[in-house]
């Protein structure tokens, strides 16, 4: 698993087998160790976490009125034997995105932004841009786009805009946004408008920025007012502060033999995560629970509202959510991995949200992971087939 931000999506497949309760015991470890445990679909995870392939984990299984399960696995800080809480803090990274193409979508619904309008209509650093037609350790050849990039293409994926630029070093959440953007800008596309799909946190981040200047609020001035306060996402933020910091789940990675796990830090992000010098990012930088990831996937799945109150259009849902890659193989909606009517989206430490239309069914599932040793890799997979067995009925 890459390490990159926004590199790390887990994708887990619609339909996967059905893991057998032998298999489990097979995975536990002859000497058993006091690992805190968890009942109901959480428990599918108890063995990772027993044979060292999973720190821990939060889960939460929703449909679009109420909370159906809220578990917890494992341990927050696992040196420490610290029981993972269900109400602990996760660096959701690019699950960010779909928050950042919401409030977007918000402006979209009330006509101050359309979808096909060139990006340069709102950010006039964009005008002229180029696309690297060729290019070798020493040359590089350039051409003029079939058409400037959209509104669309940023959400997309398709605009051509690299991951990220070259001064976003050594850590992605130093610049200004508006620096960011700036600098993407000056970067010569890798392809025309809508002829492949590249992951690009530029471009969500770019999305961001004309959410600054068509609304005249700060990016995430205007997340938190329009979006995160309303629907009640309290834990939600670009900087923990010291109350959500001791409640922030360690990060994980697989140790050189890949037989146990090992602390670090985020290493996309500057330290300490409650300095407000810090960036916010709209492609990356949000940190939350599975509670308030939960309300907002409960929103999405009712169409766009919550508790009464309408946030966006059902048509503004359905658009986000739909596939707007084309002949891509890659299924991408505005924001949202999406395909066949389940869509959602993954984060660079393994975290994952999916909602499936078809079921009614939302599933969070919350951990703090650059890679798994083991058979870890499935214990994503694992809870999702659990909660759909459990929960999981075909609409008519």
């Amino acid at each position: 698993m890459k390490s990159r931000l926004g590199s790390t999506r887990v994708r887990w497949p619609l339909l996967l087998a059905v893991l057998s309760c032998s298999f489990f015991v097979a995975l536990i470890p002859s000497a058993a160790e006091d690992v805190p445990s968890a009942k109901g679909v959480a428990s599918v995870l108890q063995p990772f976490v027993e044979m060292h392939a999973l720190a821990g984990a939060v889960t939460l299984v929703a449909d679009k009125d109420k909370v159906l399960s809220l578990e917890s696995v494992g341990y927050a800080d696992v040196a420490a034997k610290k029981p993972m809480p269900t109400d602990a803090l996760f660096w959701i990274a690019s699950q960010s995105k779909p928050i950042t193409a919401t409030a977007l979508m918000m402006l979209v619904d009330e006509g101050k932004v359309k979808l096909d309008d060139p990006v340069e209509k709102y950010l006039p650093e964009f005008r002229g841009q180029w696309v690297a037609a060729e290019r070798d350790n020493e040359h590089l050849l350039l051409k003029k786009p079939k058409h400037p990039i959209t509104v669309r293409n940023v959400l997309s994926h398709t605009s051509g805009l690299p991951f990220k630029s070259a001064m976003e070093e050594p850590t992605l959440d130093l610049l200004p946004l508006r620096v960011a953007v700036r600098s993407y800008a000056m970067t010569p596309l890798l392809f025309d408008p809508e002829s492949s799909y590249q992951y690009s946190n530029a471009g969500i981040n770019t999305a961001g920025r004309i959410l600054e200047v068509v609304s005249g609020m700060a990016y995430e001035d205007f997340l938190d007012r329009r979006l995160l306060k309303p629907l009640g996402m309290k834990d939600t933020t670009f900087w923990p502060n010291e109350e959500q910091t001791k409640r922030l789940a360690k990060s994980y990675r697989p140790t050189k033999d890949k037989n146990d796990l090992e602390e670090i830090k985020i290493g996309q992000l500057k330290y300490p995560l409650s300095d407000r010098s810090r960036q916010p990012m709209p492609a990356g930088g949000l940190f939350s629970t599975a509670t308030d990831v939960g309300r907002f996937c409960q929103m999405i799945l009712n169409g766009g509202t919550f508790e009464g109150k309408r946030y966006l259009s059902e048509e503004a849902v359905k658009t986000m959510t739909s596939k707007q890659t084309g002949a891509m193989k890659e299924g991408y909606g505005l924001g949202w991995s999406t395909h066949n009517g389940v869509f959602g989206h993954g984060g660079a430490q393994a975290t994952n949200m999916n909602i499936d239309s078809h079921r009614g069914l939302i599933t969070v599932f919350m951990v703090q992971h650059a890679g798994f040793p083991k058979d870890g890799g499935k214990s994503g997979g694992a809870f999702q087939q659990a909660a759909i067995a459990r929960f999981g009925k075909e609409s008519k």
